[in-house]
């Protein structure tokens, strides 16, 4: 029914747990043995972020007692995972749904892994898991930023089965001790482009291998890889540019709203908004503005740090703020740190983006026009984007602290992506938060 290579997983992974414990002392060992888990579990990981996420929670899970498959979609993720236990699926997604139902009753899969419940292999995993009662463990971008990383049961974001009800996140939050102290993780740039360069190269060699692969992304790798090249070559005037308007905004007392650009490939804007692209909610939010917005104050746009340069932004902005008459009272930020602008700005517009908690943290008022895990009464503004820019009202702090503390009860752990440090910091806790403990000490 479909194609796949797996390696003798009984041996392999017997050799694998002895090479992660080898050459450890006495009490090192007697410390794994008590450590085993009381109920160990079979995982079955599917795809997760461009990197080596995926396999080294693949070796912390097999060191703490549980089985643990892998199925490789493309090249990429074969060349990220080389453990035991990886299965090249290398039919169509219309055979997807009958392959994973194999894989998880041949293997007797206890619980699934992926990051990102919006690409369409993952939904239709989900669909069958749910058929199945194979719990779903999502990862994503934290919700709250930095340092922190989303890990969820069942979806995330607008699968979320968290409520939308203030008053049920003030009461849980009173009953939950406080958070232990969380410190920050290194994260390198340099080091995710290098790891998306590096995924999207081995994908594209291998496509031979994987001939019905269809990456979720609305751009052939080689296209995002000129875009890229495009963006770099264009970065120092770019950035000058870009501080050169920061400097401006700051050094003055001119109002201004913020509006940070979410990635076109997103799959929140496809899905959990009622924009069909970046595009529309750019001509929506300026539109708004421009009908209004105060006199004198100014909308700031911020391009997304990941955005693969495919599509100039920023020129695509200034046509828009042209063609609505406003092209001198919008400023475009190519480059930088959100958190100045942000702190300083009257108001943010997101459509579901991270960049919303963070300036609701900062006491800024916010207003989500997508479906947002934070677009809550007393947190957001909630009475449309016409009068958000003259009646736009901070969030309830005692609310969100609450709804904050809740997240990282429920969907929250301490970590990151981009360095040695953060990896084995969300691994840690990912795999304590799989097995129902809490939050680790730092």
């Amino acid at each position: 029914m479909f194609s796949h290579n797996i390696e003798d997983f009984g041996a392999e992974q017997g050799r694998e747990k002895r090479a992660l414990t080898a050459g450890a002392a006495p009490s090192e060992l007697d410390a794994a043995i008590e450590s085993a888990p009381e109920n160990p579990r079979t995982v079955l990981l599917l795809q997760g972020l461009m990197g080596p996420l995926f396999r080294r929670l693949g070796q912390e899970l097999i060191r703490s007692g549980h089985k643990v498959y892998k199925v490789n979609f493309n090249g990429g993720d074969r060349l990220f995972w080389r453990l035991p236990g990886g299965i090249d699926f290398r039919d169509s997604l219309e055979d997807w749904p009958d392959a994973l139902r194999s894989i998880i009753r041949e293997r007797q899969i206890t619980d699934v892994v992926l990051f990102g419940d919006c690409r369409t292999h993952h939904m239709a995993a989900t669909k069958v898991c749910r058929e199945l009662n194979v719990p779903v463990h999502v990862f994503e971008e934290g919700y709250v930023r930095p340092d922190w990383v989303t890990l969820e049961l069942d979806g995330v974001n607008g699968h979320s089965r968290l409520p939308r009800d203030p008053e049920w996140y003030r009461k849980t939050a009173a009953a939950l001790p406080a958070v232990p102290e969380h410190k920050q993780v290194a994260s390198s740039f340099r080091r995710r482009a290098l790891e998306g360069l590096v995924y999207n190269f081995a994908d594209v060699l291998t496509r031979w291998h994987y001939p019905h692969w269809s990456n979720h992304r609305p751009w052939h790798p080689l296209i995002e890889g000129i875009g890229w090249v495009r963006k770099l070559a264009r970065g120092k005037g770019r950035r000058q540019r870009s501080a050169a308007v920061v400097e401006r905004l700051l050094g003055s007392d001119t109002p201004y709203f913020l509006f940070p650009l979410q990635l076109a490939s997103d799959a929140q804007i496809r899905l959990h908004s009622p924009f069909a692209s970046m595009t529309d909610a750019v001509m929506m939010v300026l539109r708004s503005f421009a009908e209004n917005a105060p006199e004198g104050t100014r909308l700031l746009v911020k391009e997304h740090p990941l955005d693969n340069g495919v599509v100039d932004w920023r020129q695509e902005v200034w046509s828009m703020a042209s063609l609505l008459g406003i092209a001198d009272r919008v400023d475009y930020m190519s480059f930088g740190d959100i958190v100045p602008v942000a702190e300083r700005a009257k108001g943010v517009v997101v459509i579901n983006s991270t960049s919303g908690t963070l300036a609701l943290d900062m006491d800024v008022p916010v207003i989500a026009l997508g479906q947002a895990i934070y677009d809550i009464p007393d947190i957001t503004f909630q009475d449309g984007l016409d009068r958000f820019w003259t009646e736009a009202t901070p969030p309830d702090r005692g609310t969100f602290n609450a709804f904050r503390r809740v997240l990282v009860e429920r969907c929250l752990i301490p970590g990151g992506f981009f360095s040695e440090e953060a990896l084995d910091k969300v691994v840690r806790h990912a795999v304590a938060r799989f097995e129902g403990k809490g939050l680790l000490p730092e």
